[in-house]
């Protein structure tokens, strides 16, 4: 193994972009991401693009765009990588084998999104393809009437846990005002993500407006080095461990409460790394919904199935208690541009883990988990990491 390990990175802010296409998105992080890393296009073997696209933009064949936009990068081998909202974890993870089967010894990993070129409905349209169409298209409301389902059939089961969904959005909003790429930089406060009013309507109830993640334009890039080339940069983050754990499409063949494909990519990372959940210092977990981040706290092992209220309640996952759970602001507060998310992810965990999160800093962070989705938790990557140097 050649133990590939981060040693770079950039990451634009997240919103409505004057970009006009993934394209200039894209050329907004790449050559930054090698300038930070220390290293030029020339040292770059392999390109891997994460963008989920699907009808966004007309033009497609990501991988080539790129060098479109960064001319020095046109000749560089490149591929297209899409996993629903967990496209860029696949670019990331392609990225990794790569180095690891020793084809190459440094990897450029670029995730992106153009989501605002259309109006709200045909993007609403467009993500219920990473659902099971054939069950699941007619549902009011879009994704968000996906995960509105899921809460209530939460609900029914365990009990109306809206507050503490309002007590997420808050912690994520508020955290998020230290981030300076963040979509939305604004303190909402628990009373008022947990009132419905004109500012705040049910989309799909029960979730309300400040439970559903913003559609975002963005760009993050990773670069990827072997450990040998890692030896001789400013930095290194290793990956401890990594996973991926699939389960079925259609809602309707499974526990839509339980994440069960989450709960195995977690225990597997876990014991690949050789660490338990007490190990980590934070965690950036996949919130495209505040009923995901609950159910996720089940998944990855803070609490018992039914039981994720209480890790809202007694603070665990809030900034200074015993796990911090999305100190970017997550994607409720940092935006969700699809193909980027899960490079933002990364990005956002191995700052902390090199002192260089600036306000979002968490003192000593040594070890972070990423935990990011596609679909309804139907493909489920875990990444743990470490800082190397």
């Amino acid at each position: 193994m050649a133990d590939p390990q981060i040693v770079g990175w950039a990451h634009s802010r997240f919103g409505k972009s004057e970009a006009r296409d993934t394209r200039e998105l894209m050329a907004e992080v790449a050559l930054p991401a090698l300038e930070h890393a220390g290293l030029s296009p020339a040292d770059v073997d392999g390109l891997f693009v994460g963008v989920y696209n699907n009808g966004f933009t007309a033009q497609d064949f990501q991988g080539a765009l790129v060098g479109m936009g960064a001319e020095a990068l046109s000749r560089v081998p490149a591929v297209r990588l899409e996993n629903a909202c967990s496209t860029g974890s696949a670019a990331i993870n392609a990225a990794l084998d790569f180095i690891a089967a020793g084809r190459g010894r440094v990897a450029l990993v670029v995730g992106a999104e153009k989501m605002t070129g259309v109006p709200t409905s045909q993007a609403g349209d467009i993500l219920l393809s990473a659902s099971f169409r054939e069950e699941e298209a007619d549902v009011e409301g879009g994704f968000a009437g996906l995960f509105g389902r899921i809460a209530q059939n939460y609900f029914q089961r365990y009990g109306d846990r809206s507050e503490e969904l309002a007590r997420i959005a808050a912690k994520n909003h508020r955290n998020g005002m230290a981030n300076p790429y963040a979509h939305m930089r604004k303190d909402f406060g628990v009373e008022f993500c947990n009132t419905i009013s004109d500012k705040n309507p049910y989309v799909a109830a029960p979730l309300r407006r400040t439970d559903c993640s913003l559609i975002s334009d963005g760009a993050a890039a990773l670069v990827i080095a072997d450990a040998e080339v890692a030896a001789g940069l400013e930095r290194a983050v290793a990956f401890r461990a990594r996973s991926q754990a699939n389960d079925v499409l259609a809602l309707s063949r499974r526990d839509p409460t339980a994440f069960d494909g989450a709960r195995r990519a977690w225990g597997q990372a876990l014991e690949r790394a050789g660490l338990t959940l007490g190990d980590l210092d934070l965690v950036e977990t996949h919130d495209c919904f505040t009923i995901a981040e609950l159910i996720e706290y089940e998944a990855m092992g803070l609490a018992e199935p039914g039981q994720g209220y209480r890790v809202v309640r007694d603070g665990t996952a809030e900034r200074g208690g015993r796990l911090p759970v999305n100190l970017s602001g997550g994607l409720k507060s940092k935006g969700h541009p699809i193909g980027a998310t899960g490079v933002s992810m990364h990005v956002m965990a191995a700052m902390q883990l090199c002192g260089d999160a600036g306000e979002m800093q968490l003192p000593g962070a040594e070890i972070a988990g990423v935990f990011n989705m596609g679909g309804a938790a139907v493909a489920n990557y875990v990444s743990i990491l470490e800082r190397a140097k």
